[in-house]
């Protein structure tokens, strides 16, 4: 049967608002002025790495290595202080369990942060795996990172779903159907799409396997 493979932040999860507060920890230390959640959200998607490049990169300044460790303690310190599963996506992960699917996430986030945060929302007995942005060489767009994720799940056909357009090249490398979601942080152009996670069970039906 076809896998599942969803992303985290912005597909399952909106964790805009947790990330928020430890970019803006990070930068008060240094003396600058917070990004908006809006514009927070606009810079989600590629890693902790590159978020903080960009965060830093709106005041004129560059981000350093100490700035990536600062953000990651104050990360993990709390990172589900406001972290919610989208509405529905605990329905959906029941129905596809159900169907005998199996799932998994990969996600750029490190994948020390993604495990305790799906642990503390009750959803990580969902996924059979979960691979982080640092648990191979590779992060998406890379579809090498896509296909470890297919390697831990033991399966080979799957559909990717993401919100961010690394998912769709991420499934695109490796042949695969790639379902964008429209409640996320990302805008990508493709065929499937869902605009609420009650439609992913039958998008995901209508592939077949």
């Amino acid at each position: 049967m076809r896998a599942v493979i969803f992303d985290l932040d912005g597909t399952l999860i909106d964790s805009a608002p947790d990330i928020a507060a430890a970019v803006n920890q990070v930068l008060a230390a240094d003396g600058l002025t917070a990004h908006d959640l809006t514009a927070i959200r606009q810079m989600i998607g590629d890693g902790a790495k590159q978020l903080l490049e960009r965060a830093f990169a709106a005041h004129g300044r560059k981000a350093e290595p100490r700035h990536l460790g600062a953000f990651m303690a104050a990360y993990q310190a709390d990172p589900v202080s406001q972290t919610r599963p989208y509405p529905g996506i605990p329905g959906v992960l029941d129905q596809l369990r159900a169907a005998g699917r199996p799932m998994a996430v990969c996600t750029n986030k490190p994948h020390g942060p993604a495990v305790a945060i799906l642990q503390r929302l009750g959803l990580a007995p969902f996924f059979g795996a979960v691979l982080g942005g640092d648990s191979t060489p590779y992060r998406k767009p890379d579809p090498r990172h896509l296909a470890a994720t297919l390697a831990a799940l033991e399966v080979v056909e799957a559909v990717m779903i993401g919100d961010h357009h690394n998912d769709l090249l991420a499934a695109e490398g490796l042949g695969l159907p790639c379902i964008f979601v429209h409640w996320g942080y990302g805008e990508a152009q493709t065929r499937l799409s869902a605009t609420v996670p009650d439609e992913l069970p039958a998008i995901i039906d209508r592939l077949g396997g």
